[in-house]
């Protein structure tokens, strides 16, 4: 079962119908909120998001959830400035860090499938030792910049020819339908339902579930990395904290947009959607003159309130 209107269509189309009344509420109450600099921006944001929820989004329809995400993108974000900045070729910068992450990601899957250990563990576990490998590396300063092709790409003032938005736009525009076939469309896509549905009937169909959820995994830390190279550029500077921020807006745009926390079910057209609705409910709360404080404060109460409704349903295996 990959896609119901009943469950996961009717969320993504709920996702949707709030993310617009969000912003009518917006240019409303706030002014300039609709201009073109501030749509960007939220566009911007959004995107950044959505592409540190794709490997979510993967995990948990498998059956899992991956606490690992925030310190992947800070290790990805402070690696590629430290050995940009100490003069590496920024292609050969960005190989290391992927290879780096893919090993990172396989290894969750790897102890978490292999030992059968709950990922939620696991990942929080092996991302703690990451953050600390390096904050050892760097001693607690990180150094380095993003190459100005980096910044230029996700610059809120960047223009696509005649378009008045970033490359980062359209470059997502692109990556959200090639994931959106690969889930819909490929023998991955529909391993990874089937091992979210039912482990057991999966196993007896000759799915690997170690394979799958070592790949599944290398492919939320991958993109995890991606998410802290772009935000490198995004900011200018490396942080190593820079992820902290996407721990639990990740899983609740995942669960905003209609995946079910229980696996299974899901799509990341509606994790887009639900990352959109969080960087508006964020934007508008800012708009309000909530102090940073309060406006993390009612981010947890949204999260909150969404997980604690969507993680009562039963499992799709319990209603076939």
């Amino acid at each position: 079962m990959r896609f119901s209107f009943d469950s996961t269509g009717a969320r993504v189309t709920g996702a949707i119908v709030i993310a617009v009344l969000l912003h009518l509420a917006g240019t409303l109450l706030i002014e300039g909120y609709s201009s073109p600099f501030s749509i960007r921006a939220m566009l911007v944001l959004a995107c950044l998001l959505a592409v540190a929820c794709v490997g979510q989004t993967l995990t948990i329809i498998i059956g899992g959830i991956d606490l690992s995400i925030p310190f992947v993108i800070g290790f990805a974000n402070v690696v590629a400035a430290q050995l940009y900045g100490d003069g590496m070729n920024f292609v050969l910068v960005c190989l290391i860090v992927a290879v780096l992450a893919l090993a990172i990601g396989a290894l969750n899957g790897a102890i978490s499938a292999g030992l059968n250990l709950h990922p939620l563990i696991v990942t929080l576990g092996v991302g703690t030792v990451v953050q600390g490998s390096v904050l050892l590396w760097t001693k607690g300063f990180p150094s380095g910049s993003a190459p100005d092709v980096v910044t230029t790409f996700v610059s809120i003032g960047g223009s696509v020819g005649p378009l008045p938005v970033p490359w980062l736009i359209p470059a997502f525009i692109v990556l959200a339908a090639l994931i959106s076939l690969v889930l819909n469309r490929t023998p991955y896509g529909r391993r990874l339902f089937a091992l979210g549905s039912n482990p057991r009937a999966a196993s007896l169909a000759l799915i690997n579930p170690l394979r799958m959820w070592m790949i599944t995994f290398a492919l939320s830390a991958f993109f995890a990395a991606v998410a802290g190279v772009l935000l490198l550029g995004f900011t200018g500077s490396a942080y190593g904290d820079v992820g902290q921020p996407y721990l639990f807006q990740t899983i609740a745009a995942v669960v905003i947009g209609g995946t079910a926390l229980v696996g299974g079910r899901g799509s990341f057209l509606g994790t887009v959607a639900g990352a959109v609705v969080l960087t508006e409910i964020n934007t508008l709360l800012i708009g309000l003159g909530l102090q940073p404080s309060l406006v993390q404060a009612a981010l947890g109460l949204v999260i909150i309130a969404l997980v604690s409704l969507y993680g009562r349903e039963r499992h799709v295996r319990a209603t076939i």
